[in-house]
């Protein structure tokens, strides 16, 4: 069935026009001025800005962690996406089991398979090393997963060595493969946790105070090290501070194709939310852990002149019970926030609004440039021959955080009670609307499994 959206602003990450957008199915076939079209449904965009659908390339729905599970699976956590006008989610599988990776990958894609809204990849995480292993890297490049995470942190649970690290590189690079590095050095961090419980230092806060930004620093600029020496791409994941940042950057200089993404909580929250009163400072804690609030000027800049390529969210949500888990040992607090939901009514809030970025580059940040970094060649665009996926957004519809406008699956969210300008009206994933004035319309099962193409630096020339 044909759509016809009409009286809204198309933006764009280049460009921003006033148009109708003409959907077939579950592709757009034009934008324009368009005149009738016999049978078609037309909605009214009047006064609301239409935005690529989201992407959140950095999600971890039903994921094990800490002796529980995260809260939401890909029914709940699809369901919230689609209300913060996210289309598709690139989610993290991890390697649980020896022998390779495909029976991992296996699982992961059965627990999303017929429960997600939105459209659905994943990234595989490597955690051990044996030849099925590397075997397996290259089908899973030809399956679609063309990107790949390790862990220099998580000592003795999902941390790497250096060595292993370089041949993931090597070999990805090969495969046509992405490599993602959880930065943070793992040996450190287990020294100042072990000194910190030692002195009964237990409250969250020493969750930052033992992960400080020097240690993330540190294994950012390894990790671009270790790319340049295996001439290889890398992208360091939720960059928390201007110092991690700056280690990106210089490799860019050098010559390196290092990437990095930050994540909402970065801008929009600081150590001072850990010291909150129980169980307020544990739903902040998350690695790397917040910083201080001198980092959020640099991390905007970084975003906007493109030392930084994009922001996600790292949802990973934990509900206060299970967050509980830490309440007389901050080391054992499961590391994560509940945030997918709220990326862009706070990204036009205050980074549109507030003069920090424009329109254009918040698309980019949050969809366009993901989709090119990650191989969805059909996403992060409104123009003919792409995937429908719109969100219509409505600058002067406030917004209140609350539990009562959240579809997370947790008891409390972290912006409660702040209120912003603007908010999403409607959700469309390829041509159907998912998401529409506070109701999800579709059934679980929706979205469907993005093979993503290989990576290609060239590909990557307009990704500031």
């Amino acid at each position: 069935m044909k759509k016809i959206i009409r009286g809204g602003t198309v933006v764009n990450a280049r460009e921003t026009t006033r148009g109708d957008v003409l959907i077939d199915g579950e592709t757009v076939i034009a934008v324009g001025q368009i005149g009738d079209v016999e049978g078609a449904e037309v909605i009214d965009a009047t006064g609301c800005y239409l935005l690529p659908g989201l992407i959140d390339n950095h999600t971890h729905m039903s994921m094990p962690f800490g002796g529980t599970t995260t809260a939401d699976d890909y029914n709940t956590g699809t369901q919230a996406a689609a209300a913060g006008g996210v289309t598709a989610i690139v989610d993290f599988a991890l390697q649980i089991a020896p022998g390779g990776l495909q029976s991992s990958l296996d699982e992961w894609m059965g627990r999303a398979e017929g429960a997600a809204h939105v459209d659905y990849s994943f990234h595989m995480a490597i955690t051990r090393s044996d030849e099925g292993t590397f075997k397996d890297m290259p089908k899973l490049v030809d399956q679609g997963i063309s990107s790949f995470k390790v862990f220099l942190a998580y000592k003795d649970v999902l941390m790497i060595t250096d060595d292993i690290f370089l041949r993931i590189l090597e070999e990805s690079k090969e495969h046509g493969g992405l490599v993602q590095v959880h930065a943070e050095n793992g040996w450190i961090i287990d020294r100042l946790v072990t000194e910190a419980l030692g002195r009964g230092d237990t409250a969250p806060v020493w969750h930052a105070l033992t992960r400080p930004e020097w240690v993330e620093a540190e294994a950012t600029s390894r990790a671009v090290r270790f790319a340049e020496q295996a001439d290889a791409p890398v992208f360091i994941v939720h960059v928390s501070c201007q110092a991690s940042a700056e280690e990106i950057i210089a490799g860019r200089a050098r010559g390196v194709a290092a990437y990095g993404e930050t994540c909402i909580q970065y801008l929009f929250a600081d150590i001072t939310d850990l010291e909150r009163p129980a169980p307020e400072g544990a739903r902040f804690v998350c690695s790397p852990p917040l910083r201080d609030a001198s980092n959020q000027d640099f991390m905007w800049d970084a975003l906007k002149f493109g030392h930084l390529q994009s922001i996600s969210t790292d949802h990973c949500p934990f509900d206060d019970p299970q967050k509980a888990l830490g309440a007389d040992d901050f080391s054992k607090i499961p590391n994560g926030l509940a945030a997918i939901q709220h990326r862009l009514p706070l990204m036009w809030e205050h980074g549109v609004k507030e003069g920090r970025i424009s329109m254009n580059r918040l698309v980019d940040v949050c969809s366009t440039a993901i989709a090119k970094q990650f191989g969805m060649p059909t996403k992060g665009a409104i123009s003919a021959g792409m995937d429908a996926d719109i969100v219509i957004f409505d600058p002067k519809q406030p917004f209140t955080f609350s539990t009562e406008t959240s579809f997370m699956n947790v008891s409390y969210d972290l912006w409660d009670g702040k209120t912003v300008a603007g908010s999403v009206r409607s959700t469309l994933c390829r041509g159907t609307v998912v998401f529409d004035k506070g109701e999800i319309k579709t059934q679980p099962g929706h979205g469907k499994f993005l093979k993503r193409i290989p990576f290609d630096v060239a590909r990557q020339g307009d990704v500031a």
